[in-house]
């Protein structure tokens, strides 16, 4: 499967109708990204099973705002909707596939069952100041 544009109007259709979405962000100026863009079309063409993306920093700014996006090019992994890798750098294809590999790999009973007790602990952090202000 070749490579989809990603934007804002179109990233919660596309992450929630996929199980595994990688996003490439990257910019037309960049060299690391014009150097990665192959290798992430190799893969996207080795896995028609996953959902590969990229996003154009330049044209999408308030999605990579919305993502912390300080870096390009950054790759970000969401499997089932979680986040499970976000690092910036061009990664060789080697490196890639095992990424790729490992994400696949991870048990995500377990994490979903840790983002689950990640929000209930903060909702029971935020509880007590919620609680005290309606005295």
């Amino acid at each position: 499967m070749a490579t989809v544009q990603l934007t804002a109007d179109r990233f919660d259709e596309v992450v929630s109708s996929n199980d595994v979405v990688l996003i490439d962000f990257w910019a037309a100026w960049c060299g690391p990204c014009r150097t990665f863009a192959p290798i992430f079309e190799k893969s996207s063409e080795a896995h028609p099973d996953l959902v590969f993306a990229k996003v154009d920093t330049e044209v999408e700014q308030q999605l990579a705002a919305a993502f912390n996006i300080y870096s390009i090019p950054t790759l970000m992994i969401i499997r089932e909707q979680v986040v499970l890798y976000a690092e910036a750098g061009a990664l060789p294809e080697r490196a890639l596939e095992e990424l790729i590999g490992k994400v696949m790999e991870v048990d995500m009973a377990d994490v979903h069952r840790q983002v689950a007790e990640q929000r209930a602990a903060q909702s029971d952090e935020v509880q007590p100041a919620a609680e005290s202000a309606e005295v």
